[in-house]
């Protein structure tokens, strides 16, 4: 199996946009966009999380059946984060019992 040699400079371009990512996530913390703050905040992360394992892990290089076991973890994580954006997006609409009166 032949190697993939990448250079050097694709490393730190990757190390630079995973800064300025990660400084774009403390800044978009700090602005009040409602219920999209942490939609815009998990985009971010699903950005560096596939930099992350396309470059530093080699997979952009790799084998056919990588790619599938890629695209089969990505599934589960875009399951995963529907599951969770549903249920916190649809946390108001749930009745909040009032509880004990004082004056019956």
């Amino acid at each position: 199996m032949a190697r993939h040699i990448v250079p050097t400079r694709v490393y730190y371009f990757i190390f630079i946009a995973l800064l300025i990512l990660t400084g774009t996530t403390v800044w978009v913390a700090f602005i009040d966009l409602g219920v999209m703050n942490n939609v815009v905040a998990l985009g971010i992360a699903t950005l560096k999380a596939m930099l992350v394992v396309l470059y530093f892990m080699h997979v952009r290089y790799s084998s056919k059946l990588t790619w599938v076991y890629l695209a089969a973890g990505f599934l589960f994580l875009v399951i995963l984060l529907s599951f969770t954006m549903s249920d916190f997006l649809t946390r108001h609409l749930l009745a909040v019992p009032q509880g004990w009166s004082l004056l019956q």
